[in-house]
């Protein structure tokens, strides 16, 4: 099918009476389609070339910019019909590393356009507790400010809140806050999806439960989420927010692990995330960025036995601010089993949706600085627990210097907090670290990018021998894709023959080609 026959196509599917004079190549100005406002551009198409790892660049041929649900539902129908290699992705903020979200010379949905929130405090008949319906386009910033409104807050997060909800629940959504509740894909309640059969799917656990498991995690493969509900509890008004220095890693992780292992109550903590720092003072990944005030760590505080690197523990408490007496005396009874250096504890408080909402402070800082839209060549990986020891000797202690440039986070994930039917691939022991260097090259300082993604090579080929996995995983052909899936490929190969078998989606992932012939479901 020919450009000019398929847009002829995907406007009459839009519900038009105009027609397109002229192919692609001559369409400069922004098109719209339909009654509803429906536009699709042929020109404005630098952002959707690029991601935030701002290492690709691939360009579409077009961006359409939905006003609903069938205007996501016409695109893919109509990219069905083409013979040609037509691929379409949907993008969110675009927070991807390597181009995942890009469709090289196919169409970019701007799922930005994709609004609507409806918190419901007293469920429905269907879900009796408190859920929230976000469009998948909404910001989780978005959703919290909404859902905060009633008193209430999701569970599971990310560290950043700028991000969409279909993008995270393609992905999985980890925080902190995973080793209670899991990841953020572990507390949804239900799907509204268009299918690469262009079908517009709602589903559920006990709905269409197969089309549910595979989109949740599954990288954009099967649908593109429209709509997600997701499972609220009551916010807590302030949060202790606790971090405690460490110079020995295994005090550092078998404190974490015992944290993580404990019952949820009342006396146990809401978030716990673990650091690896620098031993020099640079205010994003030295010591000096440990405590909330500057001027309560200098040099003459750090042990002299500390080693080049060092690690700290970040913790939560919420509480209202009625309970704040009764919160102390808990916070310190949960932390006497720790083990960090005790002159290296910095304590403050502050408001729930301040904690969420930290890393903004830490963007618009950057953003003024012109530090914050540079090319991020990211390293996410799961580490078994059973490996994480030889990974502080071989990478921590070995690869990262001085001039290392961006945080390093290093926590434990319990298994059993994640639900084996979503796609998400994750190590099989029952206990595995995340392990994220988010790492910036910077424009004139600190090592050049190539350095920064020879480094992500070495530690890689370092992780071959670990049976670790990649989170926001990147890999260039089938061979690699299907040893990442492992024992999960056959069925991963045959969820996508059943809901997008002319691989149309998500073609910046490199997992399938579009008309490839893939094997049946048996």
């Amino acid at each position: 099918m020919s450009w000019l026959l398929f847009f002829r196509v995907f406007i009459v599917h839009c519900g038009l009476i105009d027609t397109l004079l002229g192919r692609r190549e001559q369409q400069q100005q922004l098109v719209w389609l339909g009654v509803g406002g429906c536009r699709l551009s042929f020109s404005d198409t630098a952002d959707a070339a690029r991601d935030w790892g701002r290492i690709k660049r691939l360009s579409p041929a077009g961006v359409l910019y939905p006003e609903s649900v069938d205007d996501i539902v016409s695109l893919v129908r109509t990219a069905g019909l083409s013979t040609s290699n037509l691929t379409v992705a949907a993008k969110g903020r675009g927070h991807s590393i390597n181009g995942q979200a890009q469709a090289p010379e196919g169409i970019v949905i701007e799922m930005s356009t994709m609004r609507g929130i409806k918190v419901m405090p007293e469920g429905d008949a269907d879900c009796p507790g408190p859920f929230v319906d976000a469009a998948g386009g909404e910001l989780w910033i978005d959703v919290l400010k909404a859902t905060l409104k009633e008193g209430l807050t999701p569970r599971s997060w990310t560290d950043y809140l700028y991000l969409s909800v279909g993008g995270t629940l393609s992905n999985a959504g980890i925080s902190g806050q995973t080793f209670r509740y899991g990841p953020q894909i572990n507390n949804v309640l239900q799907l509204e999806v268009v299918t690469g059969k262009g079908e517009l799917v709602i589903c559920s656990p006990s709905k269409q439960p197969e089309l549910f498991f595979a989109v949740l995690g599954g990288l954009g493969q099967f649908g593109i989420i429209t709509t997600a509900r997701i499972v609220l509890e009551s916010a807590p008004q302030q949060v202790r927010w606790i971090r405690a220095i460490y110079t020995d890693f295994q005090s550092f992780t078998r404190d974490q692990e015992m944290l993580i292992s404990q019952p949820s109550t009342t006396e146990t903590f809401d978030y716990v995330e673990g650091f690896v720092i620098i031993n020099n003072d640079n205010p994003f990944n030295g010591w000096k960025s440990v405590p909330f005030a500057p001027e309560q760590l200098n040099r003459s505080m750090i042990p002299e036995d500390a080693g080049s690197v060092m690690y700290y523990i970040e913790l939560t408490k919420g509480f209202d601010s009625i309970d704040i007496h009764a919160m102390e005396q808990k916070v310190e009874k949960m932390l006497a089993p720790l083990n960090y250096i005790q002159s290296l504890r910095f304590t403050t408080d502050v408001s729930y949706f301040q904690f969420l909402n930290r890393i903004h402070d830490v963007e618009l800082s950057l953003s003024s600085h012109g530090l914050w839209d540079v090319p991020h060549p990211w390293l996410n990986l799961f580490i078994p627990r059973s490996s994480i020891l030889e990974f502080n000797t071989k990478v921590f202690k070995q690869l990262i210097n001085q001039d290392f440039s961006g945080p390093i986070l290093v926590y434990p994930v319990n298994r059993d907090k994640w639900d084996n039917r979503a796609s998400g691939v994750i190590p099989e022991e029952s206990m595995f670290y995340l392990v994220a260097f988010l790492r910036n090259a910077l424009p004139s300082s600190g090592p050049s990018l190539k350095s920064q993604m020879d480094d992500n090579s070495k530690i890689l080929s370092m992780c071959h021998d670990i049976s670790c996995k990649q989170y926001f995983p990147t890999y260039n052909n089938p061979a690699q894709w299907e040893q990442h899936f492992g024992s999960q490929w056959q069925n991963f190969v045959e969820l996508k023959q059943t809901f997008d078998p002319h691989a149309i989606l998500a073609p910046g992932q490199n997992i399938f080609q579009r008309n490839q012939i893939l094997a049946s479901p048996s």
